[in-house]
């Protein structure tokens, strides 16, 4: 999949792009560590939205501090992304948990390393292609590799969800690379956080095919992300 992302769109082979990227894909690796860590507490109404703002901030603060100046409209946009993430990700309260510093820290980690792979993907430039997304991957491989025993994981992967594990990793590639070809021509700080809108997809697809009731919050959620993309484009 890798490949074909480079054959498609080809880029400049550097240190630049391999640094940028490794250092990306590390960070993304870290953040779904701490972010399984943060949902195996049963907090998840608390640790899914807390990561995904903080997903979002932290590119946008990133790319401001970097000296991006989007106009006015388009940084409405995106803090109207960053209320929408919020509230979409609202979901059933996490009853019996006892929410302490522990799994805020945990959200607040793992939707940083997050923010992390965003923007540091992009600061190859445009010139380096899909080559930071290749390297983000090949040094992201080993060193979950060298991580996964000590965290109590495992290679084995039950067949009847094999299927699922093969599509997941397709389409988050997928999605990564569609990223970086945006933010090659666009500013980390207004596309880091429509990017990071990812939630109200989910939220979509429970009401399609599950026929799961939307909360008043959620529906607000959902009209503000379509108004962060209108916004965004401007």
């Amino acid at each position: 999949m890798i490949a074909l992302f480079l054959l498609v769109v080809p880029g400049r082979f550097g240190v630049s792009a391999v640094l940028w990227g490794g250092i990306a894909g590390v960070a993304g690796l870290f953040g779904i560590v701490f972010l399984y860590r943060g949902l195996s507490t049963g907090a998840m109404s608390i640790v899914a939205p807390t990561t995904a703002v903080t997903a979002a901030v932290v590119p946008l603060v990133g790319g401001l501090v970097l000296g991006e100046r989007p106009g006015v409209v388009p940084l409405v946009g995106a803090a109207c992304a960053i209320l929408a993430i919020g509230l979409v990700s609202t979901g059933s309260p996490s009853h019996g948990v006892r929410v302490g510093p522990r799994i805020i820290a945990l959200a607040l980690t793992s939707g940083t390393l997050f923010g992390v792979f965003f923007l540091f993907l992009a600061q190859a430039g445009s010139g380096a292609g899909m080559w930071p997304l290749a390297a983000a991957r090949l040094i992201a491989v080993p060193v979950g590799l060298l991580v996964l025993r000590p965290l109590g994981g495992s290679l084995r992967i039950p067949r009847r969800i094999l299927p699922m594990t093969i599509t997941a990793g397709v389409l988050d590639l997928s999605a990564n690379g569609l990223y970086l070809i945006a933010v090659q021509h666009g500013q980390i700080s207004v596309l880091a956080p429509i990017a990071a809108l990812y939630p109200a997809s989910t939220v979509l697809l429970a009401l399609v095919l599950h026929k799961e009731r939307l909360k008043p919050l959620q529906v607000i959620g959902l009209g503000l992300a379509g108004a962060a993309l209108v916004l965004a484009a401007s």
